[in-house]
């Protein structure tokens, strides 16, 4: 399924001082990006889903779309900090755990997965669409890949982070004040601010 994402502007790149394109949006066919231009362009060629002969649904958000953000510190945010389950907050607090304060944890290989996946979700609600390994750890690589974040290596440090026809529908849409709003990974919403 077609799903057009309609926003205030879309950022074609992940450089700081790239010029946020107003009236822009995009189309999404599974898990690639369909066509990017102006909003009203892409809604004359692909219609909506409530309109006769339509192809696409569309979604509204009040922000700025862009490829998200890369994380330069994935692999310590996520082997070298414990984030405790929300059961744990009487005990542990709900800040990522480290140096003395984790080393005094019973870590195995289930909770550092557990700790992970919920490491994972802050990054992805945080617009984060890339993130450095390597992983270590196989409970942590294998969250990594089953969320669809993209890793990579140090070298790249998620350069060729860019929006455009034929790529991937990896992106993030942030509102004004800088919260992210929703992230996209392969076409798929997997985090949406309540």
């Amino acid at each position: 399924m077609l799903t057009l994402h309609r926003v205030r502007a879309v950022r074609l790149t992940a450089a700081e001082d790239a010029e946020p394109l107003p009236g822009y949006a995009v189309v999404v066919d599974g898990d690639r990006l369909a066509a990017v231009g102006p909003y009203e362009e892409l809604l004359a060629a692909y219609g909506t889903e409530v309109s006769p002969g339509g192809r696409a649904r569309v979604r509204e958000w009040d922000g700025t779309l862009t490829p998200g953000r890369h994380e330069p510190d994935g692999a310590a945010l996520l082997e070298a900090a414990y984030h405790p389950d929300p059961r744990e907050a009487a005990e542990l607090g709900t800040e990522p755990l480290t140096g003395a304060a984790l080393a005094a944890l019973p870590m195995t290989e289930t909770r550092w997965g557990a700790s992970a996946r919920r490491g994972l979700q802050r990054l992805l609600a945080a617009g984060t669409t890339s993130l450095t390994g390597p992983f270590t750890r196989p409970a942590v690589r294998t969250a990594v890949h089953r969320s669809g974040l993209q890793e990579t290596d140090r070298t790249s440090q998620g350069a060729r982070r860019i929006l455009a026809p034929g790529g991937p529908a990896d992106f993030a849409v942030f509102a004004p004040d800088g919260t992210c709003l929703a992230t996209v990974l392969a076409g798929r919403l997997v985090h949406r601010r309540r």
